[in-house]
């Protein structure tokens, strides 16, 4: 770790001055880590948890808005979110450990870096080092030829198949939440659709924030009438791992029917993954297993594995198709 000052906010105002050349400091439970392994060097971190941000709220229009410093075990437990987003309660309760939901913010989940090894590695893009174009663009990618059991199969490109590692941004992303930003090019929101960039040839440049830009609020629209949601995650062990592929669904069922369907997966991509190839095969057709199938077949039909995640593929189906029977039950 490097030498770094350390400012403590008292304010947002404050915190954007002081903003420039900096990182803000929220729980720390992945900025720190990254800091240990030079992966971040900030020359100053501002710490953000005086801010006033840790508030969950209702909206007039049915939604509920949910502070940037609200941390993640009392999103998970907080009763609106538990009767009407249940599948973002079930997400975040998956992830981690009591310790770490405790500490970790919402503002700081949407950030959470890959956990891909290479990318992890000290010396990864150093001379010597793993090639990392996610640490040091144009100097490879070792996952490529390594071992990528646990690498994405969806969203990759030719510079990086590092996977999306968060669970709540899984859930968010089916239920369509926006994210309000304060920078210094002043307020914006973004759809989360939107908010995570796929690899590409940058695959250093992972969001839609800008320089001295602050995610202040999240957005969760009014629920849906009706509507069933459930977070299916699949992993190595049963707790404290990250997922090898998981399923947010949620879904409305009338006559047997599917009248609302929102399909997300995790584990799979490189981003928060929004499959709409398994909306369209599912939006209007009975609630069948036939239906589900299809489903999954249309949400892994552009999926490319490597050399040792091709198991990826029958298991994220599987996984599709299970979260949808419960969704829809």
């Amino acid at each position: 770790m490097e030498t770094f000052s350390y400012v403590k906010a008292p304010s947002i105002d404050k915190a954007l001055a002081s903003a420039s050349q900096a990182k803000f400091i929220a729980g720390g439970t992945t900025l720190v880590d990254l800091m240990k392994l030079s992966v971040e060097k900030p020359k100053t971190l501002v710490d953000i948890n005086l801010l006033p941000l840790d508030k969950i709220e209702k909206l007039p229009d049915g939604g509920l808005r949910i502070g940037a410093m609200v941390r993640n075990s009392d999103l998970a437990w907080n009763a609106d979110v538990q009767k009407s987003y249940a599948v973002l309660s079930e997400a975040i309760l998956s992830g981690a450990s009591p310790q770490l939901r405790n500490m970790a913010t919402t503002g700081g989940n949407l950030l959470q870096r890959t956990r891909c090894a290479y990318f992890r590695e000290p010396t990864a893009g150093m001379p010597g080092g793993y090639g990392c174009n996610k640490r040091a663009p144009g100097t490879g990618c070792a996952a490529l030829e390594g071992f990528n059991r646990t690498h994405a199969i969806l969203g990759t490109s030719e510079h990086c198949i590092a996977t999306h590692p968060s669970d709540m941004c899984v859930a968010m992303a089916a239920l369509e939440a926006v994210i309000h930003v304060e920078g210094p090019k002043g307020k914006r929101t973004i759809a989360i659709a939107d908010f995570h960039t796929l690899p590409g040839d940058t695959p250093n440049i992972e969001n839609a924030l800008e320089a001295g830009d602050l995610i202040t609020y999240v957005d969760l629209p009014k629920p849906v009438e009706g509507a069933k949601s459930t977070y299916l995650k699949l992993r190595d062990r049963a707790s404290y791992e990250f997922a090898l592929s998981s399923a947010a669904i949620v879904a409305r069922v009338e006559g047997g029917h599917i009248r609302y369907i929102r399909v997300a997966m995790g584990g799979v991509g490189t981003k928060p993954w929004r499959s709409r190839e398994a909306e369209a095969a599912l939006l209007g057709k009975p609630a069948t297993a036939a239906t589900f199938k299809a489903a999954a077949e249309a949400a892994l039909s552009k999926a490319k594995p490597q050399k040792d995640n091709a198991f990826k593929v029958e298991l994220a189906k599987r996984c599709l198709v299970r979260s949808l029977k419960t969704a829809t039950s």
